[in-house]
């Protein structure tokens, strides 16, 4: 490190740095970002606010995370409360009160008999939980053979071994070389010669859960362990499951004792109308992930939620041996929990699943009216959850979009997501129907501006 670049780093400031080099930032283009770099420094409810104090209305609610809004009091007030009073407290061999309290309120909240959680920090910590939990059941079932995964083509599980594995997005998996053995993948539902231009649950796809079927006959049920997608495909670029296609799922893994996994990392606590989208198709899978808006983003958590019987497996032998050797340091964090106690008062008390419910039509209706702007292919709406896709330009497969994600934030006062050539919109659940206005006429002068 050069004198002068050193001198540049120790007087970082955190408001303003002036060295951008030494964070490595995730899933970006880091040269493009530090030659013009996208800033925030704070948000409030709706709003993220940059150095210069230009406020950039939020569509991505973060990133899937802030359902109810951004540095809400209550969640605030919580978090500080919580630090005065217990900062940590090791989940292994010990307990504290919040963390149960979390695990009731979050297993009230779930469909059927999902009664246990086991807590986590991420939504691909969860995710690797959720599949380890999956192998070591059969196992205490002394069906030890069950040890094959399925995932779905498009699916995105987050970024350890076994969720890129089970994963189906090219762009996750192809530097990190095999990853986990035994793992095989389900046809993806997207279809737009089908399906273009479709509100809510497409009518066409539900056969394709039948896949499921040629996969069993390929490898027999007995070798495989579970199945595992998202209700909803949301970092592919918002893939709405066809009508009646996750009911097959269930009935396929019934059929053959096969457990059934639902992420719902993205799609949990409001995002499509509901706790959980199981609720919304009434679905009870075997486990559910979750993660993001468990606590609004504001501190690291995720979990995995059980049901009874699974649970039960494991709680044989002497009670004083440990059942799952498996765990994190921060699992169950007292501040994540409080926040998140806080963050499902604020959902309850201000109705915000059945808000999402009543805002799903409005949103629906407001980003269909682009359809007919230049190089718009397909709208996508479920919830409240929105994806456009674009053309690509001539030999440049994705620039469209990423300028469209750059000038929006830059020239427009608006964060929204890319993946590929798709603009995807996730608003948090607080949103007004005048700022779903703001968002889709800003959203279309973007269009525009890059046709």
């Amino acid at each position: 490190m050069t004198t002068n670049a050193a001198t540049l780093r120790a007087a970082n400031d955190a408001l303003a740095p002036n060295d951008l080099d030494a964070w490595w930032l995730p899933f970006t283009a880091n040269r493009a970002f530090k030659r013009k770099p996208r800033m925030v420094a704070r948000a409030k409810d709706m709003h993220y606010y940059t150095p210069d104090g230009r406020a950039i209305l939020d569509g991505v609610a973060g990133l899937w995370c802030c359902n109810a809004g951004h540095n809400r009091d209550p969640i605030v007030a919580a978090i500080q409360a919580q630090a005065a009073e217990l900062d940590f407290s090791p989940a292994f061999q010990f307990g504290h009160a919040g963390g149960f309290a979390l695990a009731s309120r979050i297993a009230a909240l779930a469909p059927g008999d999902l009664d246990h959680v086991f807590f986590c920090n991420s939504g691909s910590e969860a995710v690797d939980t959720a599949l380890k939990v999956a192998l070591a059941y059969w196992n205490a079932r002394g069906q030890g053979g069950r040890t094959r995964l399925i995932g779905r083509e498009r699916g995105y599980h987050g970024v350890g071994f076994g969720g890129i594995s089970v994963g189906g997005i090219v762009t996750n998996r192809r530097m990190f070389g095999t990853l986990l053995a035994g793992v095989d993948h389900l046809p993806h539902t997207y279809a737009r010669e089908h399906q273009a231009f479709t509100v809510g649950e497409p009518e066409w796809g539900a056969h394709l859960a039948d896949d499921l079927e040629r996969i069993v006959a390929l490898h027999d049920a007995s070798t495989i362990a579970a199945v595992i997608v998202e209700p909803m495909a949301g970092s592919t670029g918002v893939l709405p499951p066809p009508k009646g296609y996750l009911q097959r799922l269930r009935q396929i893994c019934d059929r053959h004792g096969i457990l059934l996994i639902f992420d719902e990392v993205i799609s949990g606590f409001g995002r499509l109308g509901h706790a959980f989208a199981a609720e919304r198709y009434g679905v009870v899978p075997d486990m559910i992930t979750f993660a993001k808006a468990v606590n609004s983003g504001t501190v690291p958590m995720g979990g995995v939620l059980v049901r009874k019987g699974i649970y039960d497996a494991f709680m044989q032998g002497p009670e004083r041996t440990i059942e799952l050797f498996h765990g994190y340091t921060y699992s169950a964090h007292p501040l994540a929990c409080a926040a998140a106690l806080a963050t499902l008062d604020l959902y309850r008390d201000e109705d915000l699943f059945a808000r999402a419910r009543r805002l799903e039509p409005v949103l629906a209706e407001g980003l269909m009216s682009l359809r007919d702007l230049p190089n718009v292919l397909d709208i996508r709406t479920l919830g409240l959850v929105g994806a456009i896709d674009l053309a690509s330009r001539p030999d440049a497969a994705g620039a469209r979009a990423f300028e469209a994600m750059d000038r929006a934030f830059q020239e427009f006062g608006l964060m929204v997501r890319i993946t590929g050539e798709t603009i995807a919109v996730t608003p948090p659940l607080v949103i007004g129907e005048d700022q779903i206005g703001e968002l889709v006429d800003k959203l279309g002068r973007v269009i525009r501006a890059v046709a």
